[in-house]
């Protein structure tokens, strides 16, 4: 026992840190590379040992005696036996299937385009009759016996990312050797200033980002995710990528917003020109050597059964390089072309690696695995993203909803709760202590949020506003012009506010902690002032329970939560007066 220690690792893959032990944050750091931090309240952070976390290790050459060694350093107690044998045996599963080209039947060198065939490789005898046997993967391909391999499967190159789809599911991550096509080279470059004369600064953590993406160029490398916080600079890991790669390049985004703000980036960033970049949307479908497309426009089909018509735009050239923006959000049906896709170099960019489906080994297997995370802590205290306090704001239900409540079903349930009456005394509250902050108003439903705006006289944005008016109105907002804006669920992403610091959501999807990293990430662009980020909840109603499951993403981020009880305009004293005593029902999320 070693009681100054700061680490309990215990049998159910739970680590367990002591924030207030020595050595505590060496420890925290050290564990990043392997393990998921879960949540972290005041005073016992815990992080989880999961397959996938030792299989992104792997992948970055982190080794298990790496591991085992930090966790021996730190721990208070004895390894559990059971915790040895579990680490052992599953970070041994990576590489113990690998997929090589075909060189083998034919000895000179090739481009990955001219490859037809390659190899399911398998490090032994039982491996390869349990793969044998899996009725998904059986069907797929052919047993061979190759010169330098005994236990080998041979595969079409159309079905690469499929097989890896299949066997991750399985419990068996495949290590992907084969190599990449270049793509049509492009002339890209960043520039030392942008087209308005300000210096471009590429941070330490984003030059790192994208040199952990493309290694070494050798096989194995050149595609994976990356995860960085909301307002710390995604888009200009990309760049940096393909500023490195000088490729042609497709970059699927969220939406038409997205794709706009895409486009301003290269053009003020890189020595890119207007026409050597193309927007496909619903509104224009050009392609050039650097093409912005949405997620939306590719899953779009005429027919519910039928086919994907630009689902061709993947193979329209020769991209040497494939941006998935916000891959956490990557649609089922693109996971189909993404394993079509698989010679291609491909990032992913996002700031969690939650899906709400579950499919994150989906991500790890066809876009690539976590190559480079950074901690959001870290970044807020090296002041590349804000300071922020999240706060929660609980109320009672109108006594004029209870029997409608208590008969409702459960979607009908979260809606009422969502569209308390009593909310919007609440946020014009928050308004009117907060004159000198931007404002953004959050919701999901439309209804709500129209009430919200003509009450506090604001613009509002919705899925039905065009196109142009949302851009003027985000323009208008960025200049300073109007200080308050109400927004449905479409500023989940890629708007780019960077003075906002203050938000209010008043309702949001059924406890996605997705939803909940993507909001936060509006306030977060550094500026002077903290950020506030308030979240209306009805008390003893389902809203209070998604709302504790959102809750578990600001807390695997080290935020505390404040939860402040609402009776009256005197229950905000506590934030909004410097130095007010917090009452009793203020507390920090565990």
């Amino acid at each position: 026992m070693h009681s100054d220690n700061p680490l309990i690792v215990q049998s159910d893959r739970s680590l367990l840190l002591d924030v207030h032990a020595p050595n505590a944050a060496d420890c925290a750091a050290a564990l990043i590379p392997f393990a998921e931090l879960e949540k972290s309240p005041e005073h016992l952070h815990t992080y989880r040992l999961t397959a996938l976390s030792l299989w992104n290790a792997a992948s970055a050459g982190l080794s298990v005696s790496t591991v085992f060694s930090v966790l021996e350093k730190y721990s208070r107690y004895d390894i559990p036996q059971n915790i040895s044998a579990w680490i052992t045996e599953t970070a041994r599963r990576f590489g113990q299937l690998r997929l090589e080209a075909d060189t083998y039947e034919n000895k000179s060198d090739k481009a990955a385009a001219s490859i037809e065939y390659v190899y399911l490789i398998a490090e032994n005898e039982t491996l390869y009759k349990e793969i044998a046997a899996l009725p998904a993967v059986s069907k797929l391909v052919a047993p061979c016996l190759l010169p330098t391999a005994r236990f080998a499967f041979k595969l079409p190159l159309t079905d690469r990312g499929i097989i890896k789809q299949h066997l991750i599911t399985a419990g068996w991550p495949v290590k992907d050797n084969i190599p990449l096509s270049d793509g049509e080279p492009l002339d890209i470059s960043i520039r030392t200033k942008t087209v308005a004369g300000m210096p471009i600064i590429i941070r330490d953590y984003q030059k790192a980002a994208a040199a952990a993406l493309i290694g070494n160029k050798a096989p194995g490398t050149g595609f994976g995710t990356i995860v960085l916080p909301c307002g710390s600079g995604k888009t200009i890991v990309g760049i940096q990528i393909m500023d490195m790669l000088k490729t042609s390049t497709l970059i699927i985004t969220t939406n038409i917003n997205a794709v706009h703000q895409w486009i301003a980036e290269l053009i003020e960033k890189t020595t890119l020109t207007e026409d050597q970049i193309a927007e496909y949307s619903g509104a224009e479908k050009s392609i050039r050597a650097v093409t912005i497309a949405t997620y939306q426009i590719l899953t779009w089909r005429p027919e519910r059964e039928g086919p994907y018509p630009h689902f061709t735009l993947f193979r329209t050239r020769a991209w040497g390089l494939i941006i998935y923006d916000e891959v956490h959000l990557l649609p089922a049906p693109v996971f189909r072309v993404v394993a079509e896709l698989q010679s291609v170099r491909r990032v992913g960019l996002t700031a969690t690696l939650v899906r709400e489906d579950g499919h994150e080994d989906y991500v790890f297997s066809l876009v690539g695995p976590k190559r480079y995370d950074v901690p959001w802590k870290e970044l807020e205290h090296a002041g590349w993203i804000a300071h922020a306090e999240c706060i929660e704001v609980r109320l009672d239900l109108p006594e004029s909803d209870d029997i409608r409540y208590a008969v409702a079903g459960v979607r009908e349930r979260h809606r009422i709760a969502s569209e308390n009456a009593h909310k919007e005394a609440i946020v014009q509250e928050i308004v009117r202590r907060a004159p000198d902050d931007k404002i953004i108003i959050i919701g999901h439903y439309v209804r709500q949020l129209d009430t919200l705006a003509r009450a506090l006289h604001a613009p509002l944005i919705t899925g039905k506003t065009a196109v142009q008016e949302r851009d003027a109105v985000y323009a208008r907002f960025r200049h300073g012009d109007i200080h308050l804006l109400v927004v449905s669920k479409v500023a989940n992403f890629a708007i780019d506010l960077p003075d906002a610091s203050l938000a209010i959501q008043v309702s949001g999807t059924f406890g996605s902690r997705q939803e909940e990293a993507q909001r936060l990430g509006r306030i977060l662009r550094p500026k002077e002032r903290p950020a506030r980020f308030f979240t209306l909840v009805t008390r003893n109603t389902v809203e209070e329970e998604f709302s504790n499951n959102r809750q578990k993403f600001l807390a695997e981020q080290g935020y505390a939560y404040r939860i402040v009880r609402y009776t009256d305009a005197s229950s905000l004293d506590e934030v909004f007066i410097p130095g007010s005593t917090a009452p009793q029902n203020c507390t920090a999320a565990s």
